[in-house]
């Protein structure tokens, strides 16, 4: 399966540090390969619509999450990286993942 990385989750994705990009590529490479990720690696996102995950990392430095979407027969979509300050998922973060998704 492909791997598109939006070009804003990119960006989003250089800030952060090296050995939580280290995971997320070990990750992704599994994800691709077909492996079926669950927690604490995954963790489906309710409420945002069907097939979309988050990616959660943890290091030194903080919590780290990248929201991705499944799409069956197409592709994995990373649409939205962040580092989490909150027990919830703040909601600034939903809707930009949101309006992302939309426009795939």
């Amino acid at each position: 399966m492909d791997v598109v990385v939006l070009d804003q989750c990119k960006k989003e994705i250089d800030d952060f540090p090296s050995e939580v990009k280290e995971d997320l590529f070990d990750t992704v490479r599994d994800l691709r390969e077909g492996m079926q990720l669950t927690m604490p690696v995954s963790k489906r996102m309710l409420g945002m619509g069907p097939g979309v995950y988050e990616l959660r990392f943890k290091d030194r430095s903080g919590i780290y999450r990248i929201i991705y979407v499944m799409k069956k027969n197409d592709a994995i979509y990373l649409v939205h990286g962040f580092k989490k300050k909150t027990n919830k998922t703040p909601v600034k973060n939903i809707e930009t993942a949101l309006r992302r998704i939309k426009s795939i």
